[in-house]
């Protein structure tokens, strides 16, 4: 949501009232309901206002600490409400007892919430559209179907796998990148140690010097100095700007579109791949879910879109909808994206052409998972060489930082 100033005359008198809409035409009718009988003057978009901008920081703080639910618990009870319906239980006991039943306390107030809608004669569908950032967008295009088919049961059992399926992949690539994070962490943590134990003892030595310094020693003395002195100032300035970035990334459309054209540009290695084919696994994966279960392609579009974290990548699947639209294929329209190779589309092409794009979209996404899967197995293989750079790195600033003085030193005393 963006914040406009709105200029208002009310009876013969102008004033400016702040106020949040989508674009501007959205802010001036929210404006005209809001304020009636008044004459809409104008309306410029303006930075949130500071009480704002601390509530929303506030809020993102308190989210922070919360902490996401458990995908596996998410998982749980979806399929505890599957198989519940499957046995013929109504849809209400069956929340009841879900909520009753699950250990998370999340998940507990929300299906309590989603109860107590049914009661009030809300959907499924629309109560769980209220926690879509928590279950998903897929959750709520799955329930939809589920109601729509009256088959809650089979929408939910597809649900869950495709999150089991999402969940197996995150997990494999956390696992993956585990051991080089750990071997960086300790080298960062021994190199502090290093400079904090063994400069300050040559550095009583290096005083001594009347002659200037090798760069390598005066960026030794320079951490050494900065660390001893300002150490704990460094790290809160970390947790300060990680978490600040993290904030805007969150918050703030352009900011986060910026990060994420970086992300998958060629020249950013390795991490490119990885969020290139993860994201088009998932978005192949819900699109050909959907698809097979009967769900109008446009709509398939607009929720397998949801899924797509990646802005920059989602501005482009974005259009895919509006083209086919105006009258162009499938095919054709992930064409203009792209981001297919000429093979996926060919198989693409021929799945819309014999009325088996579901089985092709299948195809399409084990490709791309194929793709992933080899990407992690050999992620080690890949991130070896810049671990062995940075390890070298350190090493060599420390010996030659130390070194290089002594050798000054020995030849100045032959000489």
């Amino acid at each position: 949501m963006k914040y406009f100033n709105v200029t208002i005359m009310e009876k013969g008198k102008k004033r400016v009232e702040t106020v949040q809409g989508n674009d501007k035409m959205a802010a001036i009718g929210l404006a005209k309901s809001k304020f009636m009988g008044v004459i809409i003057i104008k309306a410029v978009e303006t930075s949130a206002p500071l009480e704002d901008t601390i509530g929303n920081f506030t809020k993102g703080l308190q989210k922070a600490f919360k902490g996401k639910i458990d995908v596996n618990d998410k998982i749980s009870t979806i399929r505890q409400i599957a198989v519940m319906t499957d046995a013929g239980i109504a849809i209400n006991d069956t929340l009841i007892d879900v909520a009753k039943s699950t250990m998370n306390p999340q998940l507990k107030e929300m299906y309590n919430v989603i109860s107590n809608d049914i009661n009030a004669g809300k959907n499924l569908s629309d109560s769980f559209e209220q926690f879509t950032e928590e279950f998903g967008h897929v959750a709520v295009a799955m329930t939809k179907l589920g109601e729509r088919t009256g088959n809650i049961s089979g929408a939910y059992h597809t649900l869950a796998d495709m999150l089991e399926n999402l969940r197996n992949n995150t997990a494999k690539f956390k696992k993956a990148i585990r051991a080089p994070m750990i071997t960086l962490t300790a080298m960062g943590i021994a190199f502090t140690i290093l400079i904090m134990v063994v400069v300050p003892k040559f550095k009583e030595i290096f005083d001594k010097f009347k002659t200037e310094l090798p760069l390598p020693t005066r960026i030794l003395l320079a951490l050494e100095h900065g660390l001893s002195n300002y150490g704990l100032y460094i790290i809160a300035a970390i947790f300060v700007g990680v978490y600040s970035l993290l904030h805007f990334y969150k918050s703030s459309k352009d900011f986060k579109y910026l990060i994420d054209k970086i992300l998958i540009h060629p020249r950013f290695y390795l991490i490119n791949k990885v969020v290139f084919l993860s994201t088009m696994y998932t978005y192949t994966l819900v699109f050909g879910e959907l698809i097979r279960a009967g769900i109008p392609v446009s709509e398939a579009l607009d929720t397998s879109v949801g899924m797509v974290t990646n802005s920059a990548m989602k501005v482009k699947l974005e259009a895919v909808n509006a083209n086919i639209g105006r009258g162009m294929s499938l095919a054709e329209s992930f064409d203009k994206t792209g981001m297919f190779e000429n093979m996926l589309l060919q198989m693409i092409k021929a799945g819309e052409a014999g009325g088996q794009l579901d089985a092709m979209m299948v195809k399409v996404t084990e490709y791309y998972n194929m793709q992933f899967q080899d990407i992690i197995d050999n992620l080690s293989t890949y991130i070896e060489p810049i671990m062995m750079f940075f390890i070298a790195g350190l090493v060599l600033l420390m010996a030659l930082g130390i070194f290089m003085p002594m050798w000054d030193l020995g030849k100045a005393a032959k000489g």
